[in-house]
């Protein structure tokens, strides 16, 4: 049945259209966006938008979890998938990447196998778009929140596993690219249509400037674990400020990046090339207390998660207060801080030409918020999985 949104404010790629209307086709795809009076004629559900704006559904490529569950345990994949999916449409999210790592490379090819399985269903609410691997081709000394016993050097085999395991539906891969064998495997990665990206790392200045005009196209959480910027010493955070093409993730939660921190990322990379994320764990959603994340012990206080060690352990910000934030703290204007959670992550891996924005012949997958951006509505592939309206 076919759904009339109408008296909506719309954020388009191009334009924020006042008072207008998007029809939703019986085949769950957008079908008619404009002026209210041109719309076609729609026999089925009518929704009133009068003081409200419809955006593009959220995309977060980059959480390990939320409402106290974490991807990857691997007793309760499925139950806890169907439960993420169904929670995170309150925050207006329509799809996501499942970001995972094991103890060990048996494992984890395991849970990719286990993973694609389950993807292969319909969910829910929010649809599971695919895997992101943190790891386990990072750096030690960066290691962050990750558990240095999984981490290691690249290795073919390990990789070519991975891949078929996967069978297309690893997006992202994060990788250190000054380990030993780093080039080789990401030029598999990169072959086989896996969005490169790097964080966790000791490179500085010169190797990313080489590996960004190589296989490395997108960056991890941007700014943390990463080497910083100095005037004499710029590095990776100098390659990444001066790159042209590159991509890059930001928490922005505030509590990992100042908002100063922010504000110079969107100034020199533009709206177009900041990807807005999570880093979620599974403390999101929930009060203060005691989750797991990664094989390590993590506390939840006064909106920080931490290790045991005062390490920042992910963040529990939803995605919608990273728009929000970014819109009061950052002075980014609402279509540009929507753009960056919505038609940015597809954009980066590769996802576009199905969704990420509010454009005839795409799923509808879209949010109804407010100028506060709090959500009201959530619609994945033309059906209301959730409604406050």
């Amino acid at each position: 049945m076919a759904t009339l949104l109408d008296y909506a404010t719309i954020i388009t790629p191009n334009e924020i259209l006042e008072r207008s209307a998007i029809v939703v086709s019986d085949s769950s795809k957008i079908s008619y966006v404009g002026p209210m009076e041109s719309a076609p004629a729609v026999d089925g559900l009518h929704l009133d938008m009068r003081n409200r704006i419809v955006i593009p559904g959220l995309i977060n490529i980059h959480v390990h979890g939320g409402y106290g569950i974490t991807f990857g345990i691997a007793d309760t994949l499925s139950e806890d998938l169907e439960g993420y999916s169904k929670w995170v449409v309150k925050n207006g999210v329509t799809g996501f990447l499942t970001t995972i790592l094991a103890p060990d490379a048996k494992q984890l090819t395991e849970l990719i196998k286990q993973y694609v399985e389950l993807f292969n269903n319909e969910l829910p609410g929010a649809e599971a778009l695919g895997i992101h691997l943190e790891g386990p081709f990072l750096n030690v000394e960066k290691k962050g929140a990750q558990n240095p016993d999984w981490l290691h050097d690249p290795s073919i085999e390990e990789a070519e596993a991975y891949l078929q395991a996967g069978k297309g539906w690893i997006r992202q891969m994060t990788m250190a690219p000054e380990l030993p064998g780093a080039d080789e495997v990401a030029s598999l990665f990169r072959r086989t249509g896996v969005v490169l990206a790097i964080a966790h790392s000791t490179a500085g200045y010169e190797v990313g400037r080489e590996v960004f005009e190589g296989n490395w196209t997108h960056v991890t959480h941007t700014f943390n674990a990463q080497v910083g910027l100095h005037h004499r010493n710029p590095g990776m955070i100098g390659a990444i400020l001066s790159s042209d093409e590159i991509t890059a993730e930001l928490i922005a939660d505030l509590v990992h990046v100042h908002p100063c921190a922010m504000k110079v990322l969107v100034k020199c990379l533009g709206t177009d090339r900041v990807v807005l994320i999570t880093d979620a764990m599974a403390g999101a959603g929930l009060p203060d207390g005691h989750y797991t994340l990664l094989g390590h012990d993590a506390t939840v206080k006064d909106g920080k998660a931490t290790l045991q060690d005062g390490t920042i352990a992910g963040s529990i910000a939803t995605l919608n207060q990273c728009v929000r934030n970014m819109v009061q703290k950052v002075d980014v204007p609402l279509a540009e801080a929507v753009k960056m959670a919505t038609l940015n992550p597809a954009r980066a891996m590769g996802l576009a030409n199905k969704v990420g924005s509010i454009t005839v012949g795409k799923d509808a997958n879209l949010a109804v918020i407010d100028e506060n951006i709090n959500v009201y509505l959530t619609m994945v592939k033309g059906k209301i999985v959730y409604n406050n309206l």
